[in-house]
């Protein structure tokens, strides 16, 4: 990991600088991230992997944020306190991008990408144990909420994913009063620090608002319309797995 120069990757013997490091902070240039990401798409995922035109808004979106550009991220309307929750049809390409993400700013934290199925079953095994450790603690980017089954342990059935959103929420606003509490601090300070985001939560799914709710009532939903920025691909995106 580069953490000195963090904008400049090197991926298979071969430099991509990312953008420009100016004094205390680095210039993007989007282009050289979506060439970048191009790269290593296919070497995570093999040679057909391309980064498609018409996924280059989202891209835009997701890159603004995850780099923390505050005054582009003001202009989309993304909230920096947020997390992500990225939505769109089977197959469109949501969960890979969430994982390339992660090799934007690797000075920074990564979060862990769980499946939901695999941390029910996980509750099935485990119990309680597995609610607590993903609901209080860590960052996580949870993948495919909604298809995980009934969670069942020792004949009790419980909404796992919903539980564990439940403290999720609670967990996002003991975050978000310490950073105030950080931003107050430094007023007289010519920048205001950005968002620490220590345990950020991440979602991709295929379901929509209305089937959000269904699957794990309105008090989940509204919990979740405070906790995330809400970022869609088209209906129409192509199942790239195809």
């Amino acid at each position: 990991m580069n953490t000195h120069q963090p904008h400049i990757k090197i991926e298979k013997g071969v430099e991509y600088q990312l953008g420009e490091h100016k004094q205390d902070y680095i210039l993007y240039n989007f282009k050289k991230i979506l060439q970048y990401l191009e790269v290593k798409g296919k070497s995570l995922y093999g040679k057909k992997f391309k980064i498609y035109h018409e996924d280059k808004p989202i891209l835009y979106k997701l890159c603004t944020y995850f780099i923390k550009d505050f005054e582009s991220c003001k202009k989309l309307q993304i909230d920096l306190n947020k997390g992500i929750l990225l939505t769109g049809p089977v197959g469109c390409g949501k969960t890979s991008l969430m994982n390339l993400m992660r090799f934007i700013t690797p000075q920074k934290k990564a979060y862990t990408i769980s499946p939901c199925r695999n941390i029910v079953f996980g509750f099935n095994n485990l119990g309680f144990r597995t609610i607590e450790d993903f609901g209080n603690e860590g960052s996580f980017c949870f993948d495919d909420l909604g298809v995980e089954p009934t969670g069942r342990h020792y004949g009790k059935d419980c909404n796992v994913m919903g539980e564990i959103l439940l403290s999720r929420y609670d967990l996002f606003l003991r975050n978000l009063s310490t950073d105030k509490q950080r931003q107050k601090s430094h007023q007289k300070s010519q920048h205001s620090p950005l968002p620490s985001n220590l345990h950020t939560t991440h979602i991709t799914t295929n379901l929509n608002a209305e089937e959000l709710e269904e699957r794990y009532g309105n008090r989940v939903r509204s919990r979740m319309r405070a906790m995330f920025n809400l970022l869609s691909f088209d209906k129409t995106s192509e199942d790239k797995r195809l």
